[in-house]
């Protein structure tokens, strides 16, 4: 039924309109909302169900929900925006697991005066992510604010995934021996918010690493290397990755700062804005934690992919009590790579 038929008096004027209080009311605005802007592009059959929940197949087996909130700010920013960061956000978490990602749900905190044309922009960067990662939105929510109370929009995805049966991935799973890879550059995301927040110009702008990483696992679960543990690792970098790590497995790491990738205008901002490329979020890189034997292999399978051309063997996991995890430095010396303090980056994702 269009929704002339459902008696609204016209279409939404997506181009100068802006939310109102009325979206979120449950009424006839709402529904106009989702009938004009939400559903045709997120459309697909489970959504076209129409009902509070939407009924899905499943395989037999186990399976993986994962949720994530999104604050990010601003909301677009070089390589990606708010939209598509929450689809792949959730989509790796679900993979991390080693599970296969199959169904979205999104909700969308909006605040009263955003504008319709930055909202559609949204929601077709989430649906064209969505599409791409072939893991559809079946299901979702939508609520409004008060002006002043919110920051334009705030969305939480919740992926599932099914869990293929001999799959058994965990940060408990480290032992002395495996070898520490991550899949390429990292810092990039951070940095690409911090250099457009701080207004940093750089000859190669820095952008943002954001996307889904599914077929990526595949492909290294598919190869027969022995993974113990896959993290993205999103707030708190590398680092406070590996220390969750490290104390879930209860051993200690030792990493190179000369084999931990970083593209050039990511470490001169961080060095600009003294911070530590290591604690810098990524939204498009994964860390493998492997078999020591198996650790070449690994990176081969990782860059013969091309989300994982830069894939490199950045450490090694041994014996500790303390559960440290340290780094031999460029100079020959010996560092401390402890937890993150405070909030280096706030609505970084």
């Amino acid at each position: 039924m269009n929704a002339a038929k459902r008696g609204y008096v016209r279409r939404l004027d997506l181009e100068a309109g802006r939310v109102d209080m009325s979206h979120g009311s449950g009424g006839r605005a709402m529904a106009q909302l989702i009938e004009e802007l939400f559903a045709p592009a997120f459309a697909n059959d489970y959504l076209a169900q129409g009902d509070d929940g939407a009924v899905l197949p499943a395989a037999p087996g186990r399976l993986v929900m994962s949720s994530d909130c999104h604050v990010v700010s601003p909301l677009f920013f070089p390589g990606g925006d708010i939209g598509c960061l929450s689809v792949h956000g959730t989509i790796n978490d679900v993979a991390m697991m080693g599970a296969k990602p199959l169904y979205l749900t999104a909700g969308f905190i909006l605040e009263e005066g955003f504008p319709l044309a930055d909202l559609q922009r949204i929601i077709d960067s989430m649906a064209r992510a969505s599409r791409q990662a072939g893991v559809p939105v079946v299901a979702g929510d939508t609520k409004v604010v008060e002006r002043g109370h919110g920051d334009g929009v705030f969305i939480t995805t919740t992926g599932l995934g099914w869990l293929p049966e001999g799959v058994d991935l965990s940060g408990s799973r480290a032992r002395p021996g495996d070898r520490i890879l991550v899949s390429g550059s990292i810092g990039d995301h951070g940095m690409a918010i911090m250099a457009q927040r701080e207004s940093l110009g750089f000859t190669s702008p820095i952008v943002s690493d954001t996307q889904a990483l599914h077929g990526l696992v595949d492909a290294l679960l598919s190869s027969g290397v022995r993974v113990r543990a896959l993290r993205d690792p999103t707030r708190g970098g590398l680092a406070t990755t590996l220390n969750e790590i490290a104390r879930q497995s209860g051993v200690g790491m030792m990493l190179e700062e000369a084999a931990i990738p970083v593209n050039t205008e990511v470490a001169a901002a961080c060095e600009l804005l003294g911070l530590d490329p290591l604690y810098v979020a990524n939204e498009g890189k994964l860390v493998a934690i492997v078999a020591g034997d198996d650790a070449e292999r690994a990176r081969a399978v990782l860059a013969a992919h091309p989300q994982g051309a830069r894939a490199a063997i950045v450490g090694t996991v041994h014996e500790d009590a303390h559960h440290f995890v340290q780094m031999t430095t460029g100079f020959g010396g010996r560092r401390i790579v402890d937890w993150l303090t405070g909030e280096q980056l706030p609505r970084i994702c």
